[in-house]
């Protein structure tokens, strides 16, 4: 769903261990001129409460977005992305990969 007068929001879900190839999304679609709403990113190990926080985040930067791009080099979807996924289907937002499922 497409607001005149605003750039799409395109919101990135892929796994932690895609970053380079998530972040090289982030910069092709902002150079395109779409609004790019993606993961947090952590340098160090995160618990297991903060995962919890960052993944329920993430389902409300679903909500913001006005369709999902998946990264999945090879095809790779984990648990985490498997679920944002299943929201985002659920809450009617178009998805789209970056490889072939």
């Amino acid at each position: 769903m497409s607001v005149p007068d605003r750039p799409e929001i395109v919101c990135i879900c892929g796994s932690t261990r895609f970053v380079d190839e998530m972040r090289a999304a982030n910069r092709d679609l902002t150079f395109a001129g779409v609004i790019v709403v993606a993961p947090g990113e952590a340098d160090e190990l995160i618990t297991n409460e903060q995962r919890t926080a960052l993944g329920a985040l993430h389902l409300r930067k679903i909500d913001l977005a006005d369709r999902v791009l998946v990264v999945n080099p090879g095809g790779y979807i984990g648990e985490s992305t498997s679920r944002e996924i299943a929201y985002a289907h659920a809450t009617g937002k178009p998805i789209s990969f970056t490889d072939p499922v």
